[in-house]
């Protein structure tokens, strides 16, 4: 398959400009896309953008990953109702610094190889751009009517909340980002979401007006859940690919989670598993679907892709903890960070280390700490064999919980019935 087919299988192409597949069979092609800094960290809805740019250049173009240190300041209207808060430059150097150490995880970016993957930031050329010469060697070659013809324009527009002037031309901006690199790169094409078409097509028609040249462009579509939820949401906010803001254990759930048709969409886009792998990996879940196959396929590459294979190890032996039939020496072998990872989300529940000093009973600690509400059912759940301590069962002669009991010095997972857990912290 050639680059576009494979991508096209993919599910990764929406438009896509005539001539652009024919470009990639005449020379080597400089792509770009751009990532916006609105943050130090990118979340799993910039995974499509990244791929897009590693299946560029495991085909043998050149990546250009364009950081919009300029373009940050101003703010993209596309997709959205209503104007964003605009951020200081402090603070967009200091996301800028975030973003481009993460795409250095994914990209080569080896100096030695021709097709080798660049890092640029717009603000390098517009920093010095002033408003006059904006106007006169951009604006000029762009008509209004061709502005608000865009889609993105048209519907803040007629909304309620309108337009800035700022946003309004957001779209030369970009459109200049394209020429610049077409100028100084020789970079011939643009990709991105589906939502930057109409920023994407100005910079093409910039190119052509101003240089009588010819650029190329394609979108992939906006990535969206077959529960109509927003894609890369959770209840605590977004997945983020730094471990700091999402820890990799909370990643791999994420996309454990994913439904039977979500997997069998995501497995094409957010792998670099052959088409022949994923189809022996579909055809394995459509036989068996409960067995969950294609989500923990999903789950261990994406996993592995964004963290590392010992994150990935990690992730599953935690999700053996609650999920699975994990053992004691499984939960002992976590150091204290990694247990509280596991346990995020996990009720939490309180007692001191001089009452377990003392010996404190079992019964007496399940109703003090409202695990259970009464010595009565506690007994009773006991008496039947329904409570674990650091994933062994309490057997009847077991009445005493002692420091033995703590994980890290501190700790004790309590179990009760199949599904309901609790942390005991000792201070």
């Amino acid at each position: 398959m050639t680059l576009v087919q494979e991508l096209r299988w993919r599910g990764m192409i929406q438009d896509i400009m005539p001539g652009t597949e024919e470009l990639f069979e005449k020379e080597m092609v400089s792509g770009y896309i751009g990532f916006d800094p609105t943050s130090d960290s990118l979340h799993i809805g910039s995974l499509v953008p990244i791929l897009l740019l590693v299946h560029l250049q495991k085909a043998g173009h050149k990546p250009f990953a364009l950081v919009g240190g300029a373009t940050g300041m101003v703010g993209d209207p596309s997709g959205k109702s209503e104007e964003r808060n605009l951020l200081s430059e402090e603070t967009l150097a200091y996301n800028i610094a975030g973003v481009k150490k993460q795409l250095s995880h994914f990209l080569d970016f080896n100096s030695g190889t021709k097709n080798a993957a660049e890092l640029v930031n717009n603000y390098d050329w517009f920093k010095d751009f002033n408003f006059l010469h904006f106007i006169r060697d951009v604006g000029k070659h762009i008509t209004v009517n061709y502005m608000m013809a865009k889609d993105s324009v048209k519907k803040r527009i007629e909304g309620d909340t309108g337009m800035s002037f700022t946003e309004f031309t957001y779209q030369l901006v970009q459109g200049y980002d394209f020429y610049w690199l077409y100028q100084n790169k020789n970079c011939k094409l643009q990709m991105g979401g589906s939502d930057q078409w109409g920023n994407i097509t100005t910079g093409t028609e910039l190119i052509r007006r101003k240089t009588g040249g010819e650029a190329f462009a394609f979108t992939c579509p906006l990535i969206t859940k077959a529960d109509g939820g927003k894609f890369g949401k959770t209840e605590k906010g977004n997945v983020w690919l730094d471990a700091k803001k999402t820890s990799p254990y909370q990643f791999y759930q994420f996309w454990l989670n994913a439904s039977d048709e979500d997997a069998i969409k995501w497995i094409k886009i957010f792998t670099l598993l052959s088409p022949a792998v994923i189809d022996a990996l579909i055809t394995e879940h459509n036989t068996a679907p409960q067995v969950r196959s294609l989500q923990k396929a999903l789950a261990a590459e994406l996993t592995k892709f964004v963290h590392s294979e010992a994150d990935l190890n990690f992730a599953i032996k935690a999700t053996e903890i609650l999920f699975g039939n994990a053992t004691t020496e499984v939960l002992q072998s976590l150091n204290e960070e990694q247990l509280l990872q596991v346990m995020e989300g996990v009720p939490t529940v309180n007692v001191t280390v001089a009452q377990l000093q003392e010996g404190y009973d079992l019964i007496s600690l399940l109703a003090d700490t409202q695990i259970f509400p009464s010595k009565g059912e506690a007994r009773k759940m006991w008496q039947a064999g329904g409570l674990s301590i650091n994933k062994e069962k309490v057997s009847a002669e077991f009445t005493t919980v002692t420091t033995a009991q703590l994980l890290q010095g501190k700790y004790m997972l309590l179990q009760k019935g199949k599904k309901n857990y609790y942390l005991v912290m000792a201070s």
